[in-house]
C-alpha cells in the first residue's frame, strides 16, 4: 500500500521531466545587420549619456533599444 503514493510521484516527476525536455527553448534572433544599422545611428546620442543637471539620474544607453527583439 505505501508503494503507491511513491509511484504516482515518480510517474509525476517523470512526466514532468518529458515535459521540460520536450518544450522548445525560448530566446529571440536578432537581425545583424538591422542592430548594426540601429547602433550606427545611434552613436551621435552618446553625448547625452551624462547629464550635468541631473548627475544621480540614470539614463538609458544608447543603444540599448538596438537589442530589443
Amino acid at each position: 500500500m505505501r508503494s503507491i503514493p511513491r509511484r504516482i510521484a515518480a510517474a509525476a516527476i517523470v512526466a514532468g521531466g518529458l515535459i521540460l525536455i520536450t518544450a522548445p527553448a525560448a530566446h529571440a534572433v536578432l537581425d545583424p545587420v538591422g542592430v548594426i544599422t540601429c547602433l550606427a545611428s545611434s552613436a551621435p546620442d552618446v553625448s547625452g549619456v551624462v547629464d550635468p543637471a541631473s548627475p544621480g539620474v540614470p539614463t538609458e544607453v544608447p543603444g540599448m533599444s538596438c537589442l530589443q527583439p
